[in-house]
């Protein structure tokens, strides 16, 4: 697309509409972060969120670009790429998370994102504007990225047990409360790594599809710093509904499990996003919080709670590419 076939204020509104979804993404997963470390009382809700957000930022200075090297150049084929595939994309996002919000489903805004490029650049230019290999490779972490999770808090949980077999309830209890503010703190840096390049990587696309960038250059540093900036307020004002359901609902925890389904929830995240894999922050820590639950006890686990949410990932990625398709179109009347 040429530079000249968007004007100034079009660009100016998706990049808006690209930060607008990148807030919401922080206030959709705030729960993630810091559900576990609220529900043990471990911290108060708005010392946590305050923590979160400050980790969400920091993020910045940790991560390379490789995550939203993938949004923007490796899902889609950057040929098929115009500004309304870009709008459906986002709509079809927006829409889904607040739509989940609302009914304190924890889904995936990631996905809800790549579910709206996917529904979009379809309508626009049909299955070739799909770059196989890396639909593949989000999709199949739907399924890694929660069992990787899973598997790696009941390892926690059962390393920690063993390190503590000698030690009074009292004195775990203890430990766990301390440990468990570096692992909300490094959970936080995870999703602020791997959720906020992928709005990075949707401006980044913009800007090439717009001509305003040429393939090759890196990334401005305002579209960094204001992605991040945005999935840190977005995380400040918090996901309220979801916070309560993620940390005892799905099984009751205390500090040590809340620190084991942290610590597992995070190596997932920082693994992932150093291989530039936009994974879901939801499903790893729901993957993570099972994980720890069924170490007591398989009952521990509340399983039709748990399908429940699992059926609400499966339908993220169809139900967001439906609506991206239907604003794709809708953008031709409104852009």
């Amino acid at each position: 697309m040429a530079t000249s076939s968007i004007t100034l204020g079009v660009l100016a509104f998706l990049v808006f509409l690209a930060l607008a979804f990148d807030f919401m993404n922080g206030f959709h997963d705030a729960a993630n972060a810091i559900a576990t470390v609220v529900s043990t009382r471990v911290m108060k809700p708005h010392t946590a969120v305050a923590m979160a957000a400050i980790c969400n930022i920091a993020a910045i200075f940790i991560f390379e670009l490789k995550v939203a090297a993938t949004v923007g150049k490796g899902t889609i084929d950057p040929a098929a790429i115009d500004y309304y595939v870009v709008f459906g994309a986002l709509v079809g996002a927006i829409a889904w998370n607040v739509i989940t919000w609302y009914y304190g489903i924890p889904s995936s805004s990631s996905h809800a994102l790549v579910g709206g490029l996917i529904g979009a650049a379809l309508a626009h230019a049909g299955p070739s504007s799909l770059i196989t290999s890396g639909v593949v490779k989000v999709v199949a972490f739907i399924v890694i990225s929660p069992l990787l999770g899973m598997v790696l808090g009941s390892l926690m949980m059962i390393l920690v047990s063993w390190v503590f077999r000698r030690s009074t309830p009292r004195r775990v209890d203890k430990w766990s409360r301390r440990l468990q503010l570096i692992s909300a703190s490094a959970y936080a840096l995870g999703h602020g790594g791997n959720d906020a390049q992928k709005t990075i990587g949707i401006i980044w696309m913009l800007l090439l599809s717009a001509g305003i960038m040429q393939d090759g250059e890196s990334v401005p540093f305002w579209v960094i710093a204001s992605c991040y900036t945005s999935i840190g307020l977005g995380t400040i004002f918090g996901g309220w509904r979801i916070i309560k359901l993620m940390g005892q609902k799905i099984t009751k925890l205390r500090p040590v499990g809340g620190f084991c389904a942290q610590t597992g929830g995070a190596a997932t995240l920082f693994f992932a996003t150093a291989l530039g894999i936009p994974v879901s922050t939801t499903h790893t820590i729901t993957g993570a919080i099972v994980g720890v639950g069924a170490t007591k006890r398989l009952s521990a686990v509340r399983w039709g709670l748990a399908g429940t949410i699992v059926w609400a990932w499966i339908l993220t990625i169809p139900c967001s590419a439906l609506i991206g398709a239907i604003f794709w179109y809708l953008g031709h009347f409104f852009l």
